[in-house]
């Protein structure tokens, strides 16, 4: 190994190999066989602080082990001593390097440190940015020196699978004045075909008028309203009762899905998605007049006014474009719901915005995915990306006092009583 005059040789890092991840997997007799101290994750986490303190060994001394330039160097090895440390999977015990002047400070375990999970967070913290375990791998590499397997990035990364099981099966809460149900679309692979496939969201308003996203679905490529129908049971199954308003896009028996297990909630269908659709049928020279006219319609202080408007846009376009007319009028009743409350509820039902936005944060992590080798992988990445985002979601929906104050007038005797 040549070095510069002031330059430290970098170690060789060995890293668990695929073989041994493989092997201690498969030694797994139950689940407990993964987690505790001297369970398969402790293990392969604890080799690779090893070979990485060796390497720190290495560079501190200037030469590698059994290297003939260490003799009569002034400082070699003397053995190792062990110190338990603490992983997000329980305690373990490592064996460190020490040298003979006692010179050798451990920069990745600090001396009288016993709490490192700082590789798992840092490796975890990448995994939910989207990179993929090439880039985790070169950032360490570039970063920190560190040269980690793409095995153990994977064992790591697989960890996050019992967090997102228990996420997406927890209990929620009873009642949710608004919730918005909307799609996003991923490539997945399936049975040797990358397929478009839709994974079902459901954001949820609480009582305390806090977001949160309440799960990930993905689909199975059956026909969207019956997949929301197993969606809203699952809401159901894990604890919700009430649902005061639910805003979703336009697709054929969404509303039937979710009147089936909540009969009570009213149904807004989304503006903005009405629009898109109405506008496939406008050609480009028409459509600014024609959006125009439509503004009167959604944009319109009372329902009469609205529904005057709607009269008026058939009496201008129908002759010109039926099908665009038609979809409002054969729609009219769910995109109308929004007239039946002031305009603070208003602004907050009559698109499905919120969670457009979320998706859009979402379509930022997963544009460096070509595709995801499993549903597994994509809910993994779902997950973390939404734990990052909904961090951020600490205040509650502005003025929610005073909307929840006009929810309680017009669904009398729906809100729970403390």
């Amino acid at each position: 190994m040549s070095t510069t005059k002031n330059e430290k040789p970098k170690a060789d890092i060995q890293m668990p190999s695929a073989e041994e991840v493989q092997r201690e997997l498969a030694s797994a007799e139950s689940m407990d066989d993964f987690f505790g101290k001297e369970g398969i994750f402790a293990r392969l986490f604890s080799k690779t602080l090893e070979q990485m303190l060796e390497a720190e060994m290495s560079e501190h001394l200037g030469y590698e082990p059994y290297e003939a330039k260490g003799r009569n160097s002034g400082n070699n090895r003397n053995g190792h001593y062990g110190k338990k440390v603490r992983t997000s999977e329980g305690e373990t015990t490592i064996q460190v390097p020490r040298d003979r002047n006692g010179e050798y400070e451990p920069k990745l375990v600090k001396k009288y440190a016993s709490n490192t999970n700082e590789l798992e967070e840092k490796i975890i913290g990448m995994y939910a940015r989207g990179l993929s375990v090439r880039d985790i791998q070169d950032t360490l590499n570039e970063l920190y020196g560190m040269e980690v397997s793409a095995s153990t990035v994977s064992a790591i990364t697989e960890k996050v699978w019992s967090l997102v099981e228990t996420w997406q099966n927890r209990p929620l809460e009873a009642v949710y004045p608004i919730l918005y149900l909307d799609a996003i679309h991923i490539k997945l692979r399936r049975e040797g075909k990358v397929l478009n496939t839709a994974v079902y969201v459901v954001l949820g308003v609480s009582l305390d008028g806090q977001r949160d996203v309440l799960g990930h679905w993905v689909g199975d490529g059956g026909e969207g309203a019956n997949f929301w129908l197993s969606v809203v049971t699952d809401l159901q199954n894990r604890g919700v009762e009430d649902v005061f308003i639910a805003c979703i896009d336009g697709l054929t028996g969404f509303k039937d899905a979710i009147l089936a297990v909540f009969p009570q909630t009213r149904v807004q269908k989304c503006i903005i998605h009405q629009i898109r659709n109405s506008l496939k049928y406008i050609p480009w020279k028409n459509r600014k007049a024609f959006v125009a006219d439509l503004k009167t319609i959604y944009q319109a202080s009372t329902r009469e006014l609205a529904e005057a408007n709607l009269l008026k846009l058939a009496e201008t376009w129908g002759d010109q474009y039926a099908s665009a007319v038609k979809s409002w009028q054969n729609n009219w009743e769910d995109l109308a719901t929004m007239f039946d409350f002031p305009k603070e509820i208003r602004r907050l039902i009559y698109t499905t915005n919120t969670v457009e936005s979320y998706h859009r944060q979402l379509r930022k992590i997963i544009k460096t995915k070509a595709n995801f080798p499993n549903p597994e992988a994509a809910r993994k990445l779902l997950y973390l990306a939404t734990q990052n985002i909904v961090a951020k979601w600490t205040t509650p929906i502005f003025n929610w006092a005073s909307i929840l104050n006009q929810l309680a007038i017009r669904f009398d005797g729906r809100l729970p009583v403390e």
